[in-house]
């Protein structure tokens, strides 16, 4: 398991990870009223670099926008957001790849069910990068838990109270011997697994569901829909319905800390050859690129 590294960006300045503390009667402890953002750092010898740092901004802006935190945009524009990210990343001297996990909490103290005008605090820590899920083949089971839908907590914003559903589903999955849980919506279609986006292939399209389907627009999603059209893969956002990951060539899962993760079973089921997929496996090879030197798209920022 992965540990975050001794300094941690906390308020406004660098703290070592024990000083960096929230009070147990701020919104972000009663309520889990905090939003955040993962993104990686690659580094080499050449220097340190952040994938899609300007998305992952627009997303924590977003996500404060969308659940009515409205102290964090007019306090923190991109540029003070990249100062700090390399200030805390040169602090630590990560000397190979990490994650960076950016956080906006309410640190109001009882406030009550509210949040406008609430004062925020951001968070930023760093920690190895260490996938979340297997890369040489998942085995996969539909939760019992539905996605929370969008009209109950949006879907758009990654809100951490919101995380309990996924908690709720991956740990039945794990207790069941498998590595994740595929969320269904309140109509019984596909939406994602407890924090990756999933993908299929049949017939040589590649078929994800859209993001009127309860899930996160994910900025490693949106890469791979990139890079799939790129390549001539022609690709279909629609709705999915569970049986057709039954009859699917490939499955695969993407997200920051996913990566691209090839999915070998589904609820007992073998996908396609049981093996890892043509089509999954250049998207990986494209996206491990992307992650480290992507100038063409603008989608690297130097640290």
């Amino acid at each position: 398991m992965a540990k975050p590294h001794p300094h941690v960006y906390f308020g406004d300045r660098i703290v070592d990870a024990a000083q960096a503390t929230l009070g147990v009667a701020t919104s972000a402890t009663l309520y889990g009223l905090s939003v955040y953002t993962v993104f990686p750092v690659h580094v080499d010898g050449a220097g340190r670099t952040a994938f899609r740092l300007a998305d992952h901004y627009r997303r924590l802006v977003e996500s404060c926008r969308i659940i009515g935190m409205d102290t964090f945009a007019g306090e923190w524009d991109f540029g003070r957001f990249v100062a700090a990210v390399t200030e805390l990343v040169a602090a630590n001297d990560p000397a190979e790849d990490v994650f960076v996990r950016a956080s906006v909490h309410v640190d109001e103290s009882i406030p009550g069910t509210r949040v406008r005008g609430c004062h925020t605090t951001v968070s930023m820590f760093v920690y190895d990068a260490v996938p979340i899920v297997p890369q040489d083949g998942m085995r996969l089971k539909t939760s019992q838990w539905r996605r929370i839908p969008d009209s109950a907590i949006p879907s758009r914003a990654k809100v951490n109270g919101a995380y309990v559903n996924s908690v709720l589903a991956k740990q039945d999955a794990i207790d069941a011997g498998y590595d994740d849980a595929i969320f269904l919506d309140g109509n019984g279609h596909v939406c994602e697994l407890s924090a990756a986006n999933i993908f299929l292939v049949r017939g040589g399209t590649l078929i994800t569901p859209d993001v009127s389907c309860d899930i996160l627009d994910g900025i490693n999603r949106r890469t791979l829909l990139t890079l799939a059209g790129e390549d001539g893969i022609p690709v279909l956002e629609r709705t999915v319905d569970l049986t057709e990951l039954y009859i699917a060539d490939e499955v695969f899962v993407t997200g920051t800390s996913a990566g691209v993760a090839p999915v070998l079973e589904v609820d007992g089921r073998v996908v396609g050859s049981g093996r890892p997929g043509p089509i999954s496996e250049a998207l990986r090879k494209r996206h491990t690129a992307a992650l480290r030197s992507d100038t063409l798209h603008g989608w690297v920022t130097e640290l």
